[in-house]
């Protein structure tokens, strides 16, 4: 069963996925196999590095992430061009990964832009943790100390909430307490389980 969990930026998509593992899933986290690909000396890399030129690396020779995402999160095209090059990588990264399941495990792919990537109909189910833009927005302020307009441009960067909610197979709604997250969570879990026994 390959189910894929997506959620806006700040809406508790972490949590979520670590609460999925506590109760026994196979949790593939896209951010893992995304580093991993752009890794000195990978193929990745040096796509990248054509892509956008010398100036994204840092003096070791790594991607330089703060400047690759000022400038993805800043121009629609530009970050097009970055998933161009790194989806189908960690596309593959992540089914290598997956491959080492067993047959009866629940394997859980934790991608941050699954709905931006259009890859839904790729999973027999998708979890959604949704929380509304203003809850995303005062998350970010006060747990990363972002400005307003920080959180705002990285919201607006990203797949609309409608747009994550139309792919939902299952929606956990993150406006409560972290017992009614687990409780969903849970719920979620064991709907899933059932339905392939």
């Amino acid at each position: 069963m390959r189910v894929g969990l997506t959620g806006g930026v700040a809406s508790g998509k972490s949590t979520v996925s670590k609460m999925l593992a506590e109760l026994g899933a196979i949790v593939i986290d896209s951010d893992a196999p995304a580093r991993e690909v752009v890794e000195p000396g990978t193929p990745g890399l040096a796509a990248v590095v054509e892509a956008f030129g010398p100036g994204i690396l840092t003096e070791d020779g790594r991607l330089d992430r703060p400047a690759m995402g000022a400038l993805v999160f800043a121009d629609e095209d530009t970050r097009r061009v970055l998933e161009g090059i790194l989806h189908p990588l960690i596309g593959e990264r992540s089914a290598a990964l997956a491959k080492a399941a067993g047959p009866d495990d629940l394997v859980v792919h934790d991608i941050p832009l699954l709905a931006e990537a259009g890859i839904a109909d790729t999973f027999d189910a998708v979890i959604v943790v949704d929380a509304p833009v203003e809850v995303q927005v005062e998350r970010m302020v006060r747990d990363r100390d972002w400005t307003r307009e920080e959180a705002e441009a990285r919201i607006a960067a990203q797949a609309s909430r409608e747009d994550r909610l139309a792919i939902a197979t299952y929606v956990v709604e993150n406006t409560g307490s972290l017992d009614e997250l687990r409780a969903r969570v849970e719920e979620v879990y064991r709907t899933i389980e059932s339905s392939t026994t």
